[in-house]
């Protein structure tokens, strides 16, 4: 891998080796996190590529560029993605009501009450589901583990988000499509399994599943070799542990990586967060994003399209402190709007962060995070395995840190 002088490309190198030592002593030598690593580059030059940390349980080995991590939520910006490239084929469109696609869905209704043993009662949306709700999640669907409302009980107590459950893509669409919305699709903003129902959308109308379509149309392309819904058996000595915060415990093995969930395939294919992948590959993945669509000779989207999929697609260019009715994010609320798959800075000065207006990211559930910068031409993948994500402000120092960097 080659690291390219940061003076020549904006940054001061002493300050981006700081980072390094910052994480170090407030989230290695404390315990708080299991490992980092840390990708920054700009204009598709990396000038700071840093690995610390054990990659599994008692064991000596460090942590590398060829280690292998679950990036969860990651995964939503790659579904989406997909889905526009049939939006540039003609096959869907960002308006098509879900239904159309995945009749399932075609009677589903507004929460009206009921829940807890008790049938639940519905009433008309104002408005059909329509795909641009599934990647804005605006969809009126929601998370289990959000534990906010009676569907998502619903969801807990069905075991629809088990991925080695008894569920397989559709018949996880079939289920939902039995269960109340929280609201009137376009109205407020939940995170939820709008994404892994996008995924649903992507098959139905590609014809081939999610995995084959992310491999051939997707991650062969741009030669994202380690990323995928499994990890290969020659490939699984470079996974690495994955941890949990367990309250009165302090951090337990969530998935030991010598006899992980992921070294076998998912029945329910999540497009929402199954995917693991490397920092490099993930990096290939944003510098795509970054190019309008293309890389290395290779052209997954037009540039109006990611331009177009990286505005704010809330309604009235509200942001999610207006809008939000979730519990949990993968992002801070205010200043924050939302796109076709990423959420989107509307408001620098409301996000009270430094950054720029345009730039769009996300993260996962296991701490990773990743932001594109069209302005500074400047990407950062941070990889690391503990959930839940929101634990450590780690990400909002990180980019804090990183654009105190620039010169």
């Amino acid at each position: 891998m080659k690291i390219a002088r940061p003076d020549k490309h904006g940054f001061d190198g002493k300050r981006l080796a700081a980072i390094d030592t910052f994480l170090k002593e407030r989230y290695l030598d404390t315990g708080n996190l299991p490992h980092t690593q840390l990708l920054v580059a700009r204009d598709g030059e990396i000038v700071h590529f840093s690995s610390q940390g054990s990659a599994r349980e008692g064991g000596g080995k460090t942590i590398d560029e060829g280690s292998i991590f679950r990036i969860a939520s990651m995964t939503k910006p790659i579904t989406s993605v997909a889905f526009m490239m049939l939006v540039e084929e003609c096959k869907v469109a960002l308006d098509t009501p879900v239904h159309h696609v995945l009749p399932e869905f075609k009677k589903v209704g507004v929460y009206a009450g009921g829940g807890a043993g008790v049938p639940f009662m519905t009433k008309p949306t104002d408005e059909p589901m329509r795909m641009v709700d599934l990647l804005r999640h605006t969809s009126g669907l929601t998370y289990g583990f959000q534990n906010r409302s009676n569907i998502d009980a619903a969801h807990r107590e069905l075991k629809l988000e088990n991925w080695h459950g008894n569920h397989d893509l559709d018949s996880f669409v079939a289920a939902l499509g039995k269960l109340p919305l929280e609201f009137s699709p376009g109205t407020s903003w939940n995170y939820s399994v709008s994404t892994d129902v996008l995924g649903a959308v992507v098959q139905r109308v590609s014809g081939m599943t999610l995995p084959q379509f992310f491999e051939q149309r997707i991650f062969t392309p741009l030669g994202m070799n380690d990323t995928g819904f499994t990890v290969p058996a020659d490939k699984l000595d470079r996974l690495v542990d994955c941890y949990t915060l367990v309250p009165g415990k302090g951090r337990v093995m969530f998935d030991r990586a010598s006899e992980s969930m992921w070294s076998t395939p998912f029945k329910l294919v999540s497009g929402g967060g199954g995917l693991v992948s490397t920092a490099l590959d993930y990096q290939k993945f944003c510098q795509m994003c970054l190019n309008g669509g293309e890389l290395g000779g290779v052209r997954l989207l037009g540039r109006k399209t990611i331009e177009l999929m990286t505005q704010n697609h809330l309604p009235g260019g509200a942001d999610l402190s207006a809008m939000s009715k979730s519990l949990f994010s993968e992002t801070q609320n205010a200043g924050t709007g939302f796109g076709l798959g990423f959420a989107v800075t509307i408001d620098t000065a409301r996000s009270m962060m430094p950054g720029s207006v345009g730039e769009y990211y996300w993260g996962g559930m296991f701490s990773t995070a990743f932001f594109i910068d069209p302005v500074e031409r400047v990407t950062m993948v941070f990889m690391t395995q503990l959930s839940p994500s929101m634990i450590y402000p780690i990400r909002r120092e990180l980019k804090t840190m990183i654009y105190s960097a620039m010169t």
